[in-house]
């Protein structure tokens, strides 16, 4: 027993009665993301009063699409399966929190801890709703699986209209929301307190999604997606994995198509649409596949693409009718473009060219002699 302790290196020691090695980095990886969450916390708090209230709705709805393209990197980039019906488990999520919001106020219900409950309910039914897509993409493979989705992403924003006694059609739903506590202040920005629950909703998901690739369910979503032979010869079982990958996936789709809605206090169809799923795919790629700091560039760039398209079109003399078309249409073609630059400059997105840049300053500093 001495000598095999003695083997092991100080992070693997036999600490379990069993006589089986314990990881200690386990510990340190775990209280290594709090205190990253914790100051990323602190940071937004601080530059919510730092910025005026329109840039704190923005902020909030980049955190909002950063859970979905957060779960899209663990999806598409950790376990290699493509979806392109990410904005419709967004829209699952959307009705639900506007339905749950709706009954509440209905029945004349107040409290903070209703929001909570509301956000639990459409995370539950997208995980519901991502189960079964997930057991028929374990099934498929290429555009076979490329082609469920995108049924997925046509399919679920239709349903709102064919039903329209509950999800009132094309108009959509209001979600009713209630003011910030009185206890922050009867003048309290409600822009801020958007920002707040909105980013520590984000950062509690994220939280859970870095722990989770750092475990041994990450590194099983790795090794499936390299060679799905050889992880299967290696005792893991491939189709569970992948629907284990969709179901938090989706979990983190529905989370921020729910916080999509809260922000905007509405759903519609016309929000969740095929487009919103094919920037979902192209922002994580822009951002750095198979990183979670490379989704939140993505979220970044969702948010930053409609001002850009405004801005570009208020520069060109065009009339109303060619103006409106250009800026239906301009966004996908900037991804595009962005897309097409980014693959050819960077193949590891935006991430990975900062890291390489990163790793070429630390090597030319100087390093000092002893």
């Amino acid at each position: 027993m001495s000598a095999t302790r003695a083997a092991l290196p100080p992070t693997h020691q036999l600490d379990d009665p069993g006589g089986r090695p314990v990881d200690r980095r386990r510990g340190s990886t775990l209280l290594r993301h709090l205190a990253v969450v914790l100051a990323a916390g602190l940071l937004l708090v601080a530059l919510s009063y730092a910025v005026e209230p329109f840039r704190n709705f923005q902020l909030a709805t980049v955190a909002a699409y950063l859970c979905a393209t957060a779960g899209l990197t663990v999806l598409t980039g950790l376990n290699g399966q493509l979806s392109l019906g990410h904005g419709a488990l967004m829209a699952t999520g959307a009705y639900t929190v506007a339905l749950c919001q709706t009954a509440f106020a209905d029945r004349g219900m107040t409290g903070g801890w209703l929001l909570p409950l509301s956000l639990g309910a459409a995370i539950l039914s997208t995980v519901a709703v991502g189960a079964v897509v997930g057991v028929a993409a374990a099934r498929l493979r290429g555009p076979y699986l490329a082609g469920v989705t995108l049924a997925v992403a046509v399919v679920v924003p239709a349903l709102a209209v064919t039903f329209d006694g509950v999800f009132n059609g094309e108009q959509g739903l209001s979600v009713p929301v209630e003011p910030p506590p009185l206890s922050l202040g009867p003048y309290f920005p409600y822009e801020r307190w958007q920002l707040w629950v909105t980013g520590a909703a984000t950062l509690l998901a994220l939280l859970l999604l870095a722990n989770l690739i750092r475990s041994r369910y990450g590194r099983t979503f790795r090794a499936v997606r390299d060679d799905e032979v050889a992880a299967r010869l290696a005792g893991i079982h491939v189709a569970r994995t992948q629907v284990l990958a969709f179901v938090v996936s989706a979990a983190t789709a529905g989370l921020g198509g729910a916080l999509l809605a809260v922000l905007a206090q509405s759903v519609s169809p016309g929000a969740f649409s095929l487009t919103l799923s094919l920037f979902l795919l192209m922002a994580v790629v822009i951002g750095g596949l198979g990183r979670l700091t490379g989704a939140l560039w993505g979220a970044v760039l969702l948010v930053a693409l409609p001002d850009l398209t405004h801005s570009v079109t208020e520069m060109l003399t065009l009339s109303p009718a060619l103006a409106q078309r250009l800026e239906g249409n301009l966004p996908l073609a900037i991804f595009g473009l962005t897309l097409i630059v980014v693959m050819i400059a960077a193949p590891g997105g935006v991430q990975g060219l900062l890291s390489r840049l990163g790793r070429a300053l630390l090597a030319r500093r100087p390093t000092r002699r002893s």
